[in-house]
C-alpha cells in the first residue's frame, strides 16, 4: 500500500516539475538572489514577474540645503594638496546668488567655526545653477574634522543647531596601494532601458582591466535594475542615487534650448566631480565616460598594457585624452565570426544595441578636438567638466588613434 502511494506520489512530482521550472523561468529569478537582497523587491508581486520595464522608483540624492539661502551641498572631502589643509565641499549654487558662508566644523567633541572662500566652476553650459567648491579653512587644533556644516555668514551662527552636517571624507591619503586599479565613472543614468549594452560595456570594462564602476543612477528599466544589482552583488558596480528633482527642475539638455531646466543635464558635473574626490585614495586611475563608450587600446589587450606605454611616452601622472570616433547605431555590418558560433546568437532576445553589430566609424567631425574622454591619475585633478578636466598639477596629453582611441556606439 506505502508502495503503491509513493509511486502515485512520485508521478504527480515528475507531472508538476515542468510547469514549476517554466514557472521560474518566465518570472526569471536569479537564483543567487537569495543571497543578497535587492533594492527593490522585484519578485514579491507575480504581476511583476509580467512586466519587463516596469520602472523601479527614483531614489532622490541626499543634498544638504543650507539654511536661508538656494545652495544644496553635496559631499564634503579633506584637500591635502593645498598649502594649507582645507575641507572641499561639492555644492550646486546660483550662479549669481551672492554668498558668503560659514563653516562649522566638528572636531572631537568641540565645534569650531572659520570663514569659508568659494568658487564657481566655469563650465555651466548658461544654466542657472552651476557647481561650486566651498572650501572651509582647518582652524588650529582641528587636524581632521569628522563633520562640516555650512550657514549663511548672516545668520546666526546658533542657528547650525537646525542645519545638516556632511561628513567630512577622506581623512587619509594613499598614493603607492589602491583597492582598485582602474575605476569609471558613469554620469548620469537616466530613463535607462539598453540593458544588452549595458552588460556588454560591463564585460568589456573588466577585459580591459576595470575593477569598480560608480553609476550615478536617477531611474531606469526593471531589466536594468536587475543587471545593476547582479554587478554590485559582484562587487564590480557602486550605484549611487542620483535623482535631483527633489531639489531642483534638472534639464535633459546639454544647453538651456536643448532642455529647459535650472542645472544642466541631470546634474551630470556635480556628480563626476564627487566621483572624483570619492575614489582619489581608492584607485590608481579614474576614467571619466559614459556608458555607450569605450576606450580601447589598438596595440595591446588591456588598459593594464596600454597605461604603463602612455607613461613611458608622456610621462607619469598626466592626463590622457582619447578621441572620439563615433559608431552610429543605425548603420549595420556583417558581425565578427567567433570561434564558437553559439556566442554570437546568445544575447539574441536581450533588449538593446548590440556593439558588435554596429562596426561602421564615422570619419572624425571637425568638433574631434573637444569631444574627448579622459583617463588620469586622480591625485592630479582638482575639478573636472565633461570632457577633460578645469584644474590639475599635469597638463593634457593628446592620445594618438595608433595607441588606443574611443569607440562610441550611438
Amino acid at each position: 500500500m506505502m508502495a503503491l502511494k509513493f509511486k502515485k506520489l512520485r508521478r504527480w512530482i515528475f507531472i508538476a516539475a515542468p510547469f514549476f521550472l517554466l514557472l521560474l523561468w518566465i518570472c526569471r529569478i536569479n537564483w543567487t538572489f537569495h543571497l543578497w537582497t535587492p533594492k527593490y523587491q522585484t519578485f514579491s508581486s507575480p504581476k511583476k514577474c509580467f512586466n519587463k520595464h516596469l520602472v523601479p522608483p527614483a531614489q532622490p540624492a541626499t543634498l544638504v540645503a543650507v539654511n536661508g539661502m538656494k545652495t544644496l551641498l553635496v559631499s564634503a572631502y579633506l584637500e591635502h594638496r593645498s598649502k594649507v589643509k582645507k575641507v572641499r565641499i561639492i555644492a550646486i549654487k546660483p550662479r549669481k546668488e551672492k554668498a558668503s558662508y560659514l563653516c562649522h566644523l566638528r572636531c572631537e567633541k568641540k565645534l569650531k567655526i572659520t570663514r569659508a572662500d568659494y568658487k564657481t566652476h566655469s563650465d555651466h553650459f548658461r544654466f542657472h545653477y552651476g557647481t561650486a567648491d566651498i572650501m572651509c579653512p582647518l582652524p588650529s587644533g582641528c587636524p581632521t574634522p569628522s563633520h562640516v556644516a555650512v550657514t549663511s555668514a548672516h545668520v546666526n551662527p546658533e542657528g547650525t543647531l537646525d542645519q545638516d552636517f556632511l561628513e567630512v571624507q577622506n581623512l587619509k591619503t594613499e598614493f603607492q596601494s589602491f583597492p582598485f586599479n582602474f575605476t569609471v565613472c558613469f554620469s548620469t543614468m537616466f530613463d535607462y532601458t539598453n540593458v544588452l549594452q549595458l552588460v556588454q560595456s560591463l564585460e568589456m570594462l573588466q577585459l580591459l582591466g576595470v575593477n569598480r564602476v560608480v553609476i550615478y543612477k536617477t531611474n531606469c528599466s526593471l531589466e536594468t535594475q536587475n543587471v545593476l544589482d547582479y554587478y554590485t552583488h559582484k562587487g564590480l558596480v557602486e550605484e549611487i542615487p542620483w535623482s535631483l528633482s527633489k531639489y531642483l527642475n534638472v534639464s535633459r539638455g546639454w544647453l538651456p534650448n536643448h532642455g529647459p531646466g535650472e542645472l544642466h543635464y541631470f546634474g551630470q558635473i556635480p556628480a563626476l566631480n564627487d566621483c572624483l574626490y570619492r575614489y582619489m585614495y581608492k584607485t590608481k586611475y579614474l576614467a571619466l565616460h559614459d556608458v555607450d563608450e569605450l576606450i580601447l587600446p589598438q596595440s595591446v589587450d588591456s588598459w593594464l598594457e596600454l597605461l604603463p606605454l602612455l607613461e613611458k611616452k608622456f610621462g607619469a601622472n598626466k592626463r590622457y585624452r582619447f578621441r572620439s570616433h563615433v559608431f552610429p547605431n543605425d548603420v549595420l555590418l556583417p558581425p565578427p565570426i567567433f570561434p564558437n558560433t553559439l556566442l554570437q546568437h546568445s544575447w539574441g532576445n536581450v533588449s538593446g544595441v548590440n556593439i558588435l553589430s554596429h562596426l561602421y566609424r564615422e570619419p572624425l567631425p571637425s568638433t574631434a578636438w573637444i569631444d574627448f574622454k579622459i583617463i588620469v591619475n586622480p591625485r592630479e585633478v582638482f575639478s573636472l567638466t565633461v570632457h577633460g578636466a578645469l584644474k590639475s598639477l599635469k597638463p593634457f596629453e593628446w592620445v594618438t588613434s595608433d595607441m588606443a582611441r574611443m569607440y562610441h556606439t550611438r
